[in-house]
């Protein structure tokens, strides 16, 4: 069995819990992915299964002939699996490989905001407000030293590229799997805006 599959993020929504009260989960589209390569250690080097996920017509070459058997898929991911000795090229996983209750690790890409200064992106708390400092309000301060060293040492937190960065939430609980509908319903948000393409992967300590 695959530990991971390829999905889309649909959207945030609510469902009601058998108590009554209400939690706010990530509903993702995952699945049906096919299994376009078996990769093991005498030939590779290492064990992985590669999957493919939503079906496209613009391929390049290369791609086309790699995928000759399966079909062309958009997206590639390699992924691990429980026992790859069963998993055989051609074959379809759905969602159905994840139950209510387990728990699994969602790898996404957060939304990108562009050029941002330290106030939005390390939260910092800004200058005074007070004593004629009309243009400090959001400045980083001091970045530097005196006379030694002399220079910006590197690593310092300042305005710049915020987001658009892999993102993985962990052990998030699985509140539905819909096979029929390829629908996965879990709790809290995941990163990412939506049709942003995921993994969801079996967490390495979550079980039901």
């Amino acid at each position: 069995m695959l530990r991971a599959l390829l999905g889309k993020k649909i959207g945030m929504t609510t469902v009601f819990n058998p108590d009554g009260t209400v939690s706010g989960v990530t509903a993702i589209r995952v699945g049906p992915c096919t299994v376009t390569q078996v990769k093991t250690v005498p030939r590779d080097g290492y064990e992985a299964a590669q999957i493919g996920f939503e079906e496209t017509l613009r391929l390049s070459s290369p791609l086309r002939g790699h995928l000759k058997e399966t079909g062309p898929f958009r997206y590639l991911r390699e992924v691990d699996a429980e026992d790859l000795g069963a998993v055989q090229v051609g074959q379809r996983v759905d969602v159905g490989i994840f139950q209510p209750g387990e728990r699994v690790d969602i790898v996404g890409t957060s939304k990108g905001k562009g050029f941002a200064g330290g106030v939005k992106r390390y939260h910092f708390r800004g200058g005074p407000k007070t004593h004629g400092q009309s243009d400090r309000h959001r400045a980083p301060g001091s970045i530097g030293s005196t006379t030694y060293p002399g220079r910006v040492l590197k690593g310092q937190r300042m305005a710049g590229h915020l987001g658009h960065h892999r993102v993985t939430v962990r052990n998030v609980a699985v509140v539905l799997s819909d096979p029929v509908r390829n629908l996965l319903l879990v709790e809290g948000g995941v990163p990412g805006f939506s049709s942003q393409l995921v993994m969801v992967r079996r967490s390495r300590g979550g079980g039901a």
